[in-house]
């Protein structure tokens, strides 16, 4: 249904977003994911309407949407865009807030659809309550509602649990991107979060300094990140030279490896030494040092005293799907 092509769009002479290319279908959740900086809200403004782009075109349908060059009042009525400025009004209650953006010509429904919306967002609490009264993470709340209000057909969203407390994030998360996808709703989400992205999304598009890095179904952009900035969104990475393991000892190659992905072992492999430890809850992060001095994360579900050696290795598998060999002309050879 959407479509973005070979879009590109720069603030002044500041090359913002350049070539962007993908497209969304009906019902899909594609999530925008990149450092901060690398264009996430943009492309979303972008979208929506409120930039005039310097190249390319963003079709919905087949039709051409246009920017604030062609459209007074900018956006599509189909397209809802929640953004990090939340456009409330404060001085009247949260109920209101949510009902004004609701059809005129069918009164006799709002008062059930504004009671469907704070159900969604947790807010049945505060139907009355003014909104200069509440808090930033609860303005999200209604801003998210209010977007709803008249079921968009596209709805953008940028960083939507930025403000929103961590008990109440998990169990919105869980109820709105489900409640989505029940409708139909296409939706685009971008956001530096990981959490809000792997139980959710579809697909991941990759920003890297306004160029696509990467874009795949999540699961396999997670399994199979093209590079150490993909990898990294989702947490600690490790950049492992492969010639660390006795068995590759002649490869000069790198491996990507997710803490949880080493195999811990007390008899042979990659020796370390135990330096840090850090409780993560449902595990332990180990930091350890590699007998040459590489830095390595891995997970262990109890904790390790400093000084402990133990060793480390990787399944052949993992080697043989993630191993980076270098293609510059002048790197060594097996």
């Amino acid at each position: 249904m959407l479509l973005v092509d070979t879009l590109s769009f720069s603030y002044r002479t500041t090359l913002v977003l350049s070539h962007i290319t993908f497209r969304l279908d009906k019902g899909k959740h594609l999530a925008i994911m990149g450092e901060s900086g690398s264009g996430k809200s943009t492309l979303l403004k972008a979208v929506f309407g409120l930039l005039e782009i310097d190249e390319g075109k963003v079709f919905w349908v087949g039709k051409e949407l246009l920017g604030p060059n062609y459209n007074l009042v900018h956006g599509e009525h189909f397209i809802k865009y929640v953004s990090q400025d939340f456009d409330l009004m404060p001085f009247i209650s949260v109920a209101e807030n949510i009902a004004k953006h609701l059809s005129v010509f069918e009164p006799d429904l709002h008062q059930g659809r504004v009671k469907e919306l704070l159900e969604l967002i947790g807010m049945q609490a505060f139907t009355d309550e003014k909104v200069k009264n509440l808090s930033g993470g609860q303005k999200q709340r209604v801003a998210l509602a209010q977007a709803l209000a008249q079921e968009p057909q596209l709805l953008l969203l940028d960083e939507p649990f930025s403000n929103i407390d961590q008990f109440k994030k998990n169990s919105l998360r869980n109820r709105l991107f489900p409640y989505l996808k029940r409708k139909g709703v296409s939706v685009i989400t971008a956001s530096h979060d990981s959490a809000d992205i792997l139980s959710f999304a579809d697909e991941i598009l990759v920003l890297n300094q306004g160029k696509i890095e990467d874009h795949q179904p999540t699961e396999l952009l997670y399994k199979n990140p093209k590079n150490e900035y993909v990898a990294s969104l989702f947490g600690t990475v490790n950049v492992l030279p492969i010639k660390l393991l006795k068995t590759y000892a002649e490869l000069d190659a790198s491996l990507l490896v997710y803490p949880h992905e080493f195999e811990i072992s007390s008899k042979s492999g990659l020796e370390v030494t135990v330096v840090n430890t850090f409780f993560k809850g449902t595990h332990y992060l180990i930091e350890g040092i590699s007998e040459d001095g590489h830095t390595l994360y891995f997970v262990n579900k109890k904790a390790l005293h400093t000084q402990t050696k133990v060793f480390l290795n990787v399944s052949l598998q993992l080697v043989n799907k993630r191993m980076t060999i270098p293609t510059d002309p002048h790197s060594s050879k097996m």
